[in-house]
């Protein structure tokens, strides 16, 4: 079996859970192989890499499994890496909140892979959102894990956003912006404006107003064979467009397609994990943080 493990060069912390991840893939007979890039920030923070494989950074990773280590933006730059390549995926969390990450903190990595050679884990398969443009920006990966967003560019004044579904005219939100997710991006931006939690695997899509004009502007579900198209009016005639967190500033005479990608993310669940386990963690349900 061959891994590929990704990580953030920009948080030294990253380092150490990466040494005891590769560490504990040798002692499974697992070989390994990093970005060079991940290489060379592993061997200036002290990691032995002798026996790492190094593959380049903008190539494609020929592997049976793929680790993510960092948070939920490193994840997200794993799977654009790994792209339609079908790896299965598994998040190791050196962040903050991380929901996309299967195993927190370094007492878990251990556990997680003696889980993965003996094969008791599972594969999720995950919808990603495809945005096409008629200018083609964000060509480099035009999809999107957990939403995109267009939201207005400045702070003075509402964008209107013109939608239709499936070709029949929906509203106009006039708001600050509009989140469309899928159920694994429910737990991302479109719950902190007010969205709904959807279980991954459910079929569908989400769009939320960000602070509209009309209370009236609920959240909407969608199943997620849906073709969304918007059009968008701006006072200063351009808006901003965020893939994941990856933005870029269109015209307002640009038409937005969005919906289903043609491939899907592999995400790896392991045997003891839940998604309902996930959210009492992240979220700490039912925990009182009072103090008296």
């Amino acid at each position: 079996m061959k891994a590929i493990v990704f990580g953030n060069i920009k948080r030294k912390e990253v380092a150490y859970y990466a040494a005891r991840l590769i560490t504990e893939l040798h002692r499974k007979s697992i070989q390994v192989v990093c970005e060079s890039s991940f290489v060379e920030f592993l061997h200036v923070q002290g990691v032995d890499t002798a026996q790492v494989g190094c593959v380049p950074d903008n190539g494609e990773p020929i592997a049976d499994i793929a680790f993510s280590v960092g948070g939920d933006g490193t994840f997200i730059r794993s799977v654009a890496k790994i792209g339609k390549m079908n790896i299965p995926l598994l998040g190791i969390n050196a962040g903050r909140l991380g929901f996309l990450a299967d195993v927190s903190g370094e007492n878990e990595i251990g556990w997680a892979v003696e889980r993965i050679a003996s094969g008791k884990y599972k594969v999720e398969d995950r919808p990603l959102l495809k945005l096409k443009t008629d200018d083609h920006c964000f060509n480099d990966f035009n999809y999107a894990i957990n939403e995109i967003a267009v939201l207005k560019q400045d702070t003075a004044s509402m964008i209107a956003i013109n939608t239709k579904i499936n070709g029949e005219y929906i509203t106009k939100y006039q708001a600050d912006g509009l989140i469309i997710a899928t159920a694994t991006g429910s737990t991302a931006y479109a719950m902190s404006v007010g969205g709904p939690i959807i279980v991954p695997q459910a079929a569908n899509f989400i769009l939320t107003p960000v602070a509209p004009h009309s209370l009236s502007m609920r959240p909407l579900v969608l199943t997620d064979d849906c073709e969304i198209e918007l059009k968008v009016e701006s006072r200063n005639q351009h808006f901003l467009i965020s893939l994941d967190g990856r933005s870029n500033v269109f015209h307002e005479s640009t038409r937005l397609i969005i919906k289903k990608a043609s491939f899907s993310m592999h995400t790896i669940r392991l045997e003891g994990h839940s998604f309902f386990s996930t959210l009492r963690e992240k979220l700490m349900w039912g925990s009182d943080q009072r103090k008296y």
